[in-house]
Parts: structure tokens; C-alpha cells; sequence
């Protein structure tokens, strides 16, 4: 349980001076006010960057040995981390279990607050126990304060585990930090809004979470360029976009993109190596098995 005095500390949950009249202030001066604190956010994850550098290595790492990004959290962090999951297969063209988010409160927890469930180490040892922890894996722990005794317990088991484990916090010398293999602090300071961390601390997640998943998605060759050539086109606006894709990544006409993503049955990866390397699409579909879906590399080999 956390300590009401040790809670009153953290930086998160102090008061903002500049905020101090919040109520009193106009629509516009509310706007300014929040956009200004907000201007904050990038320089505070921008001093993190080389421990999420490390963050992305050590989940591409992972992901190339056949392991899981595993993200655990409660309460906002949880629901940021879960979005995060939930956007890289569609994204990236990653199998679902390979990047998976475990929730204080169950999947319910998404859309409505069940924040008493963040209180419970057990609950977070238990939640994450269900996953299996290995090796492989890469668990990332998600809380504004760091203290989370859910999230906190769920990364300290992983770490038992074998996993490499990673701490996102807005918190320095947090106990998850402590847990972690890799702390990545994101010191944004107090809320426009006391103690509000879907605010600044949540931006500053957010941006985060994007910089490990893309960056590990990257390195692992699951883009062209900067190119999200691993669409899946399942309706009509993907598949337009992977027509633009393949147009732009291989110098070719609409029509001769068509024909390639429908010769590739709708991949737009297989389609690209064939239209840069004059492959069959059997030939193709091997050289990208042979790179481990690396787009690039299945192409120059």
C-alpha cells in the first residue's frame, strides 16, 4: 500500500504554481496554460533517450529470438500500454503474441476505472504469472508514480523469471525503477491538474512506448525506409495505402503495384521484394522467411 506522505512527495502529484487559478481563467487561457506545460513533455523524454535506446535494442533482441514484449500496468499507464500493444500488429504485421499488455483489473479495465485493483502485489504477480515470464521475454513496467504495488510486484516476478525488464516512470528512484533492468524516467514535473497523470506524465508514456515499439519494429526490419510496408490490407483504405507504399518504395506505376500485390495474394512485403528483385512470389515469400521478415534485407541479399 502506498504511504499518503510518501504519495505527497512525488513530484507528479505535487501542486503547479502555474496552474494555481486554473478555475478562474478563460477557455483560451486554459488552452495556453496546458499547451505550455505540454511544451515540456519532449525535452523530459528527449533526456531519456539513451535508456530507451537500450529499451529498443533489448526488446528487438527479444522479438528476433522468437520472445515477447510483455507491458504490465494499472490505471492510465495500463490503458496507454495496452493501446500500444493493441496498434503494433496492425501496424508492423507482428503476430498478436508478440506484443501482449496485462491490465490491473482485466480487459474490463480499458473502460472504466477499477484502480483498487493497482493496490495488490499479489494481483500483479499473479496477472503476470498467467503470461509466463521466460528468458526471451522483455517485461515493461508502466506507472506515472513508480510506486505501483500491482506493477511494481508484476516486474519484480519477471525479473525472478529470467526476463529483461524495463521501467517507464515520470518518478526518479522510484521502486520500479529499482526493479528494473532499464529505468526510464521521464521527469515532466507537477500536473496543470494535481496528481492528474493522463496529462503530461500520460504524454510522456505515450511517447515513450511509441519510441520502443517503433524502434524495435525498425530494427527488426519490419519497415521499408520509413515505410510501414508490413500492412496487413484488409479493407479498402489499407489496401490503397499499401498501393502507395509499393508505388513509391519500388518507383512503379499504380497499375503495375496492383498487379504485383494481387500476384503477391495481397502481401505488400512479398509484392515489394518481387517488384526490387525480380522474384517469383515463391521465391520472394523465401527470401523474406530466410530474413526473418526483415523487408530490406530480403531484398539486397
Amino acid at each position: 500500500m502506498k504511504k499518503p506522505a510518501a504519495i505527497a512527495k512525488l513530484r507528479t502529484e505535487r501542486r503547479n504554481p502555474a496552474a494555481a487559478r486554473l478555475d478562474s481563467l478563460s477557455a483560451r487561457q486554459i488552452a495556453r496554460l496546458i499547451n505550455r506545460e505540454d511544451a515540456k513533455v519532449a525535452a523530459a523524454v528527449g533526456r531519456a533517450l539513451p535508456q530507451i535506446a537500450r529499451a529498443i535494442e533489448a526488446v528487438a533482441r527479444s522479438l528476433a529470438r522468437g520472445g515477447r514484449l510483455l507491458y504490465v500496468g494499472a490505471g492510465s499507464s495500463g490503458r496507454l500500454a495496452a493501446l500500444d500493444a493493441a496498434e503494433c500488429p496492425p501496424t508492423f504485421g507482428i503476430a498478436p503474441r508478440s506484443v501482449q499488455y496485462v491490465l490491473a483489473g482485466g480487459p474490463r479495465a480499458l473502460g472504466r476505472a477499477t484502480e483498487v485493483s493497482e493496490d495488490s502485489p499479489a494481483r500483479g504477480r499473479r496477472d503476470l504469472a498467467k503470461k509466463k515470464p521466460a528468458k526471451d521475454d522483455v517485461v515493461v513496467g508502466v506507472a506515472a508514480s513508480g510506486r505501483t504495488p500491482y506493477t511494481v510486484a508484476a516486474l519484480e516476478f519477471a525479473r525472478r523469471r529470467g526476463a529483461r525488464t524495463v521501467a517507464v516512470t515520470c518518478n526518479p528512484g522510484s521502486p520500479l525503477a529499482r526493479a528494473a533492468h532499464i529505468a526510464i524516467v521521464t521527469a515532466v514535473g507537477p500536473e496543470v491538474v494535481a496528481g492528474s497523470t493522463r496529462m503530461k506524465a500520460g504524454t510522456a508514456q505515450k511517447m515513450v512506448l511509441n519510441l520502443i515499439s517503433t524502434g524495435a519494429m525498425a530494427r527488426l526490419g519490419y519497415v521499408f525506409g520509413n515505410l510501414m510496408v508490413n500492412v496487413h490490407t484488409k479493407n479498402r483504405k489499407l489496401v490503397e495505402r499499401g498501393l502507395r507504399i509499393l508505388q513509391e518504395a519500388a518507383g512503379v506505376s499504380r497499375g503495375r503495384a496492383r498487379r504485383a500485390l494481387q500476384s503477391a495474394g495481397m502481401s505488400v512485403p512479398v509484392a515489394l521484394v518481387m517488384l526490387k528483385s525480380g522474384l517469383s512470389r515463391s521465391a520472394a515469400q523465401r527470401r523474406l522467411r530466410l530474413a526473418r521478415g526483415h523487408v530490406r534485407r530480403a531484398i539486397e541479399k
